[in-house]
């Protein structure tokens, strides 16, 4: 029909892996501030590397790669918690960069073309296929099914874990299952947005809505919105600007970030 705009079909792929990443990521970003965990997932996203180069040596698929590498990070990130030998950004540091090292150096080792892994780097949504969309949708609503199944007692020991532990909460079981699904996500997330940006997803859509949501339950809802916002947005964007779209998307979250902290009031929690 004359007038009427038909979207190209790559971009109704990106529109649903976007979409559904945001409704992901935004409770599970929640708590990666309340708990002031952001360098715990730009840990993740640097270990990830490891894993995608893992998955490109051994021929297997990307998310088996990254999901393995990164639970392994954080079980071991929890088990030297557990000893509180070091402070917990120090030993947040040594996994980032050690992940990070052995990723670029297994990169070196692969005698197969590599071109893929900028891709990763950076990102590719417009790039996303049937196939990622399923594992977006499918492994994003295990993940949040799981979230809403600790969401109380991961509530209790992030408000106060001495306190959790007192009242019977597992802490330590509660926070290595909550960190598994982030580890999940970032998987999901780095074909799309890719390594270096992964975790703005988590972070920058849930501070925009801690300064206007007035209960927890709501700043997960509100995060998750927020982030559908700005992916669309973004999506836009580059489309008619001709821009790179991942970083599209997260200068779309700074943005209604700063919109936010304008008109939001003061954070109470």
């Amino acid at each position: 029909m004359t007038g009427v705009m038909v979207w190209p079909d790559f971009i109704g792929r990106a529109v649903l892996a976007g979409t559904g990443l945001a409704w992901v990521a935004g409770p599970l970003g929640a708590f990666v501030v309340w708990q002031r965990m952001a360098y715990f997932g730009d840990t993740l996203a640097h270990a990830s590397l490891l894993g995608i180069t893992l998955s490109l040596a051994f021929e297997v698929h990307l998310s088996v790669g990254v999901v393995g590498v990164a639970l392994t990070i954080a079980i071991l990130l929890v088990y030297w918690q557990r000893q509180a030998t070091l402070a917990s950004d120090t030993l947040l540091g040594i996994l980032s960069h050690t992940g990070l090292a052995l990723g670029l150096i297994t990169l070196s080792l692969i005698r197969k073309p590599s071109t893929d892994v900028l891709g990763y780097l950076y990102g590719d949504v417009l790039a996303v296929s049937n196939e990622d969309i399923l594992w977006i949708y499918g492994g994003g609503s295990v993940a949040l099914l799981l979230l809403l199944l600790i969401w109380r007692p991961l509530l209790s020991l992030t408000v106060h874990a001495d306190l959790a532990a007192v009242e019977g909460v597992p802490v330590h079981r509660i926070r290595l299952l909550y960190v598994a699904i982030l580890a999940f996500l970032v998987a999901i997330a780095v074909k799309i947005v890719g390594v270096l940006l992964v975790t703005s997803m988590l972070i920058i859509p849930a501070a925009a809505a801690r300064r206007i949501a007035q209960a927890p339950g709501q700043l997960a809802v509100m995060a998750s919105l927020l982030g559908m916002l700005a992916v669309w947005g973004g999506l836009i964007f580059s489309y008619y600007w001709d821009v790179p779209t991942g970083p599209a998307m997260v200068c779309g979250m700074a943005l209604l970030f700063v919109l936010t902290t304008l008109l939001g009031k003061k954070v109470k929690y």
